[in-house]
């Protein structure tokens, strides 16, 4: 038996707990979660820098899974946009199901391995992509489908399963196991073994990213800002990057179209709009090495 399936000794009599708990036993159950991800850190550094180098020649990044696990990858993918600029059509999340399975779950479509080919075939999946398939058991034949299409496409294929010897995590380039264990509640894959994929799509794409030069030092420098919120946090990352008063940076970031890393090589080295662009454009969007 799985180890996220097998029933968890410690609280065989869940049901009789006073809730205060109950409570406490979901939330000390989490912990769990980030040892598990934590343990795991060199293969996601290898998963980082090797999605870096695809990523950087134009390619996608592609999520696959099912339930709770397509769900994951769905929230990473849309996030991308206005969290890093990152283009919608180069962020591509399949869920078995389709979109439907993100409201409902669409019974069966787990089971079935030659649609999960077919989507991934469906959207182009070439070489220079990468493709995240996820199923906390390790097994699923949507996700196991989806590995053989984007293999046999040359993709750079990364499987993160919450069982050890996973069939996910064997037959990717990239296997990532995050051993989260028993659950609370047996099976439900949706507590900490869904915490753990949720730490480890985090730190993927955020990591990638600041691998891609959407970040300087540790500021989200790329962001699009879509809302007033956003527009604030734009002023003020351009301010507390250069020093400048709030009102300069807003000056010059409306004249850049909110472009946050131009604004900033703008105001730091003092030049106009198109030779910040420039800078960037000759220093692969770095603006540590814009301004250097």
């Amino acid at each position: 038996m799985p180890t996220t399936e097998t029933p968890n000794p410690l609280h065989a009599q869940l049901d009789q707990y006073p809730t205060e708990e109950l409570v406490a036993a979901f939330i000390d159950d989490q912990r769990t979660a980030v040892g598990a991800v934590r343990a795991a850190t060199a293969a996601l550094a290898r998963a980082v820098d090797s999605a870096a180098q695809r990523l950087a020649r134009g390619g996608r990044l592609v999520y696959v899974g099912a339930g709770t696990s397509g769900r994951l990858g769905v929230l990473d993918s849309v996030e991308l946009l206005p969290t890093f600029s990152w283009p919608p059509e180069r962020a591509i999340a399949l869920i078995a199901g389709g979109a439907r399975a993100m409201y409902r779950a669409v019974e069966g479509a787990e089971d079935d391995a030659a649609q999960g080919a077919r989507d991934v075939t469906e959207v182009g999946v070439g070489p220079d992509d990468v493709v995240i398939l996820l199923a906390a058991s390790g097994a699923t034949p949507y996700v196991l489908g989806a590995i053989d299409a984007a293999r046999a496409a040359g993709a750079l294929t990364i499987g993160l399963a919450n069982n050890p010897d996973a069939a996910v995590t064997r037959q990717a380039e990239i296997g990532i196991t995050l051993a989260t264990g028993s659950e609370v509640i047996s099976g439900s894959t949706r507590l900490k073994a869904g915490t753990a994929q949720k730490i480890a799509l985090n730190t993927l794409s955020s990591a990638i990213m600041v691998r891609l030069n959407k970040v300087y030092g540790n500021l989200m420098v790329d962001l699009q800002p879509t809302n007033a919120k956003l527009y604030r946090r734009a002023v003020r990352l351009a301010a507390l990057a250069t020093g400048a008063d709030e009102a300069r940076a807003r000056n010059v970031l409306e004249a850049c179209n909110y472009r946050v890393k131009t604004a900033i090589v703008a105001l730091a080295k003092g030049v106009a709009v198109a030779e910040a662009d420039a800078l960037l454009a000759a220093n692969a969007g770095s603006v540590r090495r814009a301004l250097a």
